[in-house]
């Protein structure tokens, strides 16, 4: 078995018999290999499309990316931002986890505060919501399934 790993930003070394190459600092890319198989960078990938890594709004049928069952995201923001509008009419459950900095999740009855890396929260169903980053930070949002009807211009 090969294993890959990444060098340093934008580069990848592997470990085994393939030949791999990643496309340089800053440019959307992956290592392929073999079928159904994608290795990246979240900062890079993502900064493309939202944060966004997968989800059905990825090309269908050549990417495994692409998924109507969940989405993953890696959210990195700066300080002071904020979701441009809330979620209502959620038909989706979420996980969200902190990675670094401090992040505010807003629900229509509490402000949840994540301020240590690992902390989360999750929501179901039916639950309106919005968020902000008092500071910087980095967090990872799970969503499923993945549906249409979100995404707003500042998201």
């Amino acid at each position: 078995m090969n294993e890959v790993s990444y060098a340093g930003p934008g580069e990848v070394s592997q470990v085994g018999p393939d030949e791999v190459s990643y496309i340089g600092p800053g440019e959307i890319g992956c290592v392929e290999q073999g079928a159904g198989v994608y290795v990246g960078q979240a900062g890079v990938d993502g900064a493309g499309n939202g944060g966004w890594l997968l989800g059905h709004f990825m090309p269908s049928g050549v990417d495994v990316r692409h998924s109507a069952d969940v989405e993953v995201k890696w959210g990195v923001h700066p300080a002071g931002d904020t979701r441009a509008e809330w979620v209502t009419g959620e038909r989706r459950t979420a996980l969200l986890v902190l990675v670094s900095g401090r992040f505010h999740v807003e629900l229509r009855d509490r402000t949840v505060v994540l301020t240590e890396p690992g902390d989360y929260v999750v929501w179901g169903p039916g639950v309106d919501h919005s968020w902000l980053a008092p500071e910087p930070a980095v967090v990872l949002t799970v969503r499923w399934p993945s549906v249409a009807g979100y995404k707003v211009a500042a998201d």
